[in-house]
């Protein structure tokens, strides 16, 4: 698979980890997000769109980018 083929996923975090669970503030630092409005482009991947699934209710998936 080449670099132009590779689909990307851009995430944004818009909602706080205080209060959430230590395994939902380790998926958020898995897929490289820690603070509110941080945005991480991410190779679309099974795995990945898994841990965004995780976390649904503290990220968004932006569109367009």
């Amino acid at each position: 698979m080449t670099n132009a083929s590779k689909k990307i996923v851009t995430v944004e975090q818009f909602a706080s980890v205080i209060g959430r669970s230590n395994d939902q503030r380790g998926t958020l630092i898995g897929l490289g997000l820690n603070k509110i409005g941080r945005r991480k482009s991410l190779e679309d991947t099974p795995a990945v769109r898994g841990m965004i699934a995780k976390v649904a209710h503290l990220v968004r998936v932006v569109e367009g980018q």
